[in-house]
């Protein structure tokens, strides 16, 4: 996982600067060499320094020209939805510029907040923000969302920047509430679709909430590759969005399964684990002999996934020779 928030500093009035930054941010330091004291990381060349660094945290504040920052983050780039937040200050704290990342990042948050701490200006160039609107990214980062197809942000913000309405499909009401100067509520025909199964196409802007969760049951000794394959099999044959995955649960017998606890920590959720006598009073659609047999139980994963979700199940069991899986919906 990121290590929150890298400052660096090329001179020693930016040093000092930084310095003031890390301790109302509680982030790391990075400085020359010559000048980098105890506690911050020293460099000889801020390019070889962000090799190391800039996948590691996530957000990046540089009090250094923009141009020179530009110039040293571009090789590093990935996309939108990946990049840690940029910002850049002058030394003496005036501008704080959002340079990357200013929705899904966090990054025109983030200048906001260092522009509080060195009482300067924060500098904010998103066209949404520029024009007081609500953007469609931000609300889904702000709401726990996640995109399904992020070329199709740039449509439903440019209709919001002319002035139109976007319509939008939020059963679960998971957006909250929404400006009814920006927004109308309906049942279908939205521009904006708040669900758990793949965005199909780029017409519409599909927001992921994490509301799956999948209850497995596996051999001992089953690696987590194997696990991983199925599930991410089954997900994209049952058009349900890997983004929507909330977790992963199963009997408390697995809680030390080494492919389970590995499978979950690669698809970056936590796992749940159930003792016997809470799964032996889930009701399950497909019961197993032999699980009965071994384990006293019907199932496991329909009735973990169930427990988890407190809810129904959206996919019954599907399995391999060592690997079951079922899919629940949150409430």
């Amino acid at each position: 996982m990121p290590e929150s928030i890298a400052v660096y500093a090329l001179t020693p009035g930016g040093l000092e600067l930084a310095r003031r930054l890390a301790r109302d941010l509680a982030a790391r330091v990075f400085a020359p060499a010559r000048l980098a004291g105890e506690g911050e990381q020293g460099f000889e060349s801020l390019a070889a320094c962000l090799a190391g660094t800039f996948g590691r945290f996530s957000a990046h504040v540089f009090v250094a020209a923009a141009g020179l920052v530009v110039r040293l983050v571009a090789p590093h780039l990935r996309g939108k939805d990946r990049d840690p937040a940029v910002l850049v200050l002058d030394q003496n704290g005036r501008f704080c510029v959002s340079l990357l990342s200013g929705h899904l990042g966090g990054a025109n948050a983030l200048a906001r907040r260092v522009a509080g701490v060195t009482g300067g200006q924060a500098v904010i160039t998103t066209a949404t923000d520029s024009a007081g609107l609500p953007s469609l990214d931000l609300l889904a980062v702000e709401r726990g969302l996640a995109i399904g197809n992020l070329s199709a942000v740039k449509r439903a913000n440019a209709l919001l920047l002319e002035g139109g309405v976007l319509d939008v499909e939020d059963p679960g009401r998971r957006l909250g509430d929404l400006d009814p100067a920006h927004f109308r509520r309906v049942d279908s025909g939205g521009r904006v679709r708040v669900d758990w199964r793949v965005a199909a196409g780029d017409e519409i802007l599909v927001l992921h909430p994490r509301v799956l969760w999948a209850g497995l049951g596996c051999r001992r000794g089953t690696p987590a590759a194997e696990i991983r394959e199925l599930l991410t099999r089954v997900f994209a044959e049952e058009g349900l969005s890997p983004a929507s995955l909330a977790g992963i649960a199963s009997v408390a017998d697995k809680a030390d399964e080494p492919g389970l606890l590995e499978a979950a920590r690669e698809l970056g959720v936590e796992p749940r684990f159930f003792p016997r006598e809470e799964l032996s009073r889930v009701a399950v659609p497909t019961p197993s002999a032999l699980v009965r047999k071994h384990m006293g139980l019907e199932g496991v994963c329909e009735a973990a996934a169930m427990l988890a979700a407190n809810g129904p199940l959206v996919m019954p069991k599907r399995k391999t020779a060592r690997v079951t899986l079922a899919v629940a919906l949150a409430d």
